[in-house]
């Protein structure tokens, strides 16, 4: 077996490290700055992950190898570990917060850099090809089906329609688990329920009975002034006889954890863990609170709802008889999206208000009509320039008769 002279092995793990990093941001950067509808093909996606993986495979083999060379079997496991927080940290991390930050410095990538991603794109499009023959047979129906299904009812069509992008959807979360932040899936600050010691204590007590919470951030006037998170069980036996006092309140009470924003999904998970924690309030880099996350809420993402969530059973969301919607405008995009199966954008505003108003570019007025993507909406009830209530549902084209 040849050896391994250690300088040009280490700086072709630099190299390798600093080019997928490279093609990280650039990619990350292109998602940032680009519209909606103009985000870049698949087959340029699979090069541009075939171009990572196998910088990746580059950077463990080498370290293996020159560890395995120099210390041995322990050497080349310790090897593996660092190589692997190396492409989490530098190939991972640091080319979403560069390219969160700093969009308009990496949207155009150098043509040098760019070089493994055009020299992989034929395997990439026989990779595709390889996927399309493998589940053609298994998505091709026979004709005579295709035309049965052509004569069912418009509503029938929905429901399949929706069924379908409800199982791409919960596959889709967990491949993509590692490009979300917690900014993804934080309860915003208006929604966060909290205790606000300045209130009077007979309305902390009618607060605390009705709250379906087991731990809420505590404040004084503001939420900014969040400083403890109560844990409700400890005073629960208190609240009937409504004996809770300000002393057995604070003495329930725990310092508050803070999570930075932009905090990826699986580093957040392993930092409750580190920390025992459940409930973090999200800042920014002002200190400004954001929202909340919890561990329940990143465990959803990875395993999916606790229990089937149903469209009749979501506090936003309310059917129609028609197969339209009445929802409401606090309603989380990602909430929708999973509910009712929908692909509402949810990389730019996180609520359907926020969507509503960014495509009408103002805010929105009531009985105004809106169509994006295959949607359609109207507005039904607005309240301090924000959207309420709005009426939606999904436009499908019917099939043209044979």
């Amino acid at each position: 077996m040849t050896s391994l002279t250690v300088a040009p092995a280490a700086g072709a793990i630099a190299l390798a490290l600093l080019w997928a990093a490279s093609i990280g941001t650039f990619e990350h950067a292109r998602r940032a700055r680009t519209g909606r509808g103009q985000r870049s093909s698949d087959k340029e996606r699979v090069s541009v992950g075939l171009a990572r993986l196998v910088f990746q495979v580059i950077i463990v083999s080498l370290a293996v190898l020159l560890a395995d060379q120099h210390h041995g079997a322990a050497g080349a496991a310790w090897a593996a570990v660092l190589a692997w927080l190396g492409i989490t940290l530098l190939t991972g991390a640091l080319p979403r917060l560069l390219a969160q930050r700093y969009p308009d410095h990496f949207v155009q990538p150098g043509v040098l850099l760019w070089l493994p991603v055009r020299l992989l794109a034929p395997l990439a499009g026989l990779q595709q090809r390889l996927v399309k023959a493998l589940i053609g047979p298994a998505a091709t129906a026979p004709a005579a089906s295709g035309r049965d299904a052509q004569r069912k009812p418009a509503s029938s069509q929905v429901r399949e329609a929706e069924g379908r992008a409800a199982k791409q959807n919960a596959v889709s979360s967990i491949m993509g688990l590692d490009r979300m932040t917690v900014n993804d899936i934080l309860v915003p600050r208006h929604e966060v329920d909290g205790l606000d010691l300045n209130d009077p204590l007979e309305q902390i007590i009618d607060q605390l009975m009705v709250s379906r919470h087991t731990r809420l951030p505590v404040f004084r006037g503001d939420i900014n002034q969040v400083d403890k998170v109560v844990n409700t069980r400890q005073i629960s036996h208190l609240l009937p006889s409504r004996s809770l006092t300000e002393e057995a309140l604070l003495g329930a009470c725990y310092e508050a954890y803070f999570v930075p924003e932009g905090t990826p999904l699986h580093i957040q998970l392993l930092n409750f863990h580190k920390q025992q924690r459940r409930l973090g309030m999200v800042v920014d880099e002002y200190g400004e609170v954001l929202g909340l996350v919890t561990l329940e809420d990143i465990l959803e993402e990875i395993v999916g709802e606790f229990e089937s969530e149903q469209a009749g059973s979501h506090p936003h969301v309310f059917p129609q008889p028609d197969g339209r919607y009445i929802l409401d405008g606090a309603a989380s995009l990602r909430d929708l999206n999973k509910v009712l199966g929908w692909h509402l954008p949810s990389d730019g505003p996180k609520t359907l208000n926020g969507l509503v108003t960014e495509a009408l570019e103002s805010i929105p007025e009531r009985a105004v009509c809106l169509k994006i993507g295959r949607y359609r909406m109207e507005i039904l009830e607005t309240e301090e320039n924000r959207v309420k209530r709005l009426l939606a549902w999904q436009h499908v084209v019917a099939p043209p008769a044979l």
